[in-house]
């Protein structure tokens, strides 16, 4: 039963839950199978809409593609028997990623258990799998007779593991088409082995990318010029100093330190699944310049300057004649010119 909630674009097609059982400090995981694929209730899709929210919005996702050696990554052979061939069911093939996800689980000391929630999901242009592991929190309810008491609910506020394959992009040959969710530190790192996503960074590509991504953020923002120029000074310098050092970036760091007072308007416009940032590059020095410098050239003259330079006057773009005019020209250039054109004019 397919249920499409109209508050949603996502239409869920199949839904299941298992549960990963792993206690950290110790190498051995078993799954606890669900025994057939969930019936997509309202609020089965009231979950899914949620995970896929937060996932959506969180910075620090990884983006790549599939590993070519199936053996060892045999995701995106499951993948193919299931989605394109149509050779096993939903059911098994959720059973064949939880026995991998089992495997990669006990490889990595501190991994841990929780529900394994997977998803596939059409929102009309696009199909995508969805695997996410959540946990259970203790928290508090009130009964019908106003007492309070303990209950376990799934806590969604420390969605740490999670991915996403983008099933249409993947068959039609794009570059890139995993993504997943970055932790601190290692413990998720089995779940990038568990997907088999080659995530080999390109830092002057994702450095391009961070640009237009501020840029997006200023626009949004409706920032007047001085507060735009404030701002990409503050990341270039921020940006430049970990190029300098050999540091990746940390994109919660980065907007934590440029927008401290609202952080998290930052993350969205950083977190745009269109955008597909990575988190973790070393950003390139040459990419960056573009947040205070403008740069250009032709057959015959090479352009660089400061974006403050509009700002003072000693540059003025003509849109409307495409011209740029430059004033304050330093005196021995003017010297130069000057001897040019009387040369041009004597025709010495």
């Amino acid at each position: 039963m397919n249920v499409r909630m109209t508050t949603t674009s996502n239409l869920i097609t199949d839904f299941i839950v298992h549960k990963l059982v792993k206690d950290p400090h110790q190498r051995t995981a078993t799954v606890e199978p669900r025994t057939a694929p969930v019936a997509v209730s309202a609020t089965v899709q009231r979950l899914i809409d949620q995970v896929h929210k937060l996932y959506s919005e969180r910075t620090g996702k990884g983006y790549g593609y599939f590993e070519q050696n199936e053996d060892e990554y045999p995701v995106q052979k499951y993948i193919r028997r299931h989605h394109v061939a149509g050779e096993t069911s939903f059911f098994d093939f959720s059973l064949e990623l939880m026995e991998h996800l089992r495997l990669r689980a006990q490889v990595e000391q501190l991994a841990t258990g929780g529900y394994v929630l997977i998803a596939k999901i059409n929102n009309g242009a696009t199909e995508f799998l969805l695997v996410a592991i959540v946990t259970e929190v203790l928290g508090a309810a009130i009964t019908e007779g106003m007492e309070v008491v303990d209950s376990m609910h799934l806590d969604m506020t420390h969605l740490r593991v999670a991915g996403r394959v983008d099933l249409t992009a993947w068959q039609s040959g794009a570059e890139r088409y995993i993504s997943f969710l970055k932790s601190r530190g290692d413990v998720a790192g089995y779940f990038q082995l568990f997907l088999g996503c080659n995530d080999m960074l390109l830092a002057l590509e994702e450095s391009k990318k961070l640009v237009v991504g501020l840029e997006r953020f200023a626009d949004e923002q409706q920032l007047d010029p001085v507060q735009r120029d404030r701002l990409f000074d503050a990341a270039h310098q921020y940006l430049d100093e970990l190029g300098r050092t050999k540091e990746a970036v940390s994109l919660d760091a980065l907007t934590n330190h440029l927008w401290p007072h609202e952080p998290e308007a930052f993350r969205r416009v950083l977190a745009s699944e269109e955008l597909g940032l990575s988190d973790g590059f070393v950003p390139d020095r040459r990419a960056i310049k573009g947040l205070v410098k403008f740069e250009g050239k032709s057959s015959y003259w090479k352009l660089s300057f400061d974006r403050k330079a509009m700002r003072c006057g000693d540059l003025r773009y003509d849109e409307e004649n495409d011209t740029i005019v430059l004033s304050s020209i330093p005196a021995d250039l003017r010297e130069e010119l000057i001897n040019e054109k009387r040369n041009e004019q004597t025709g010495v």
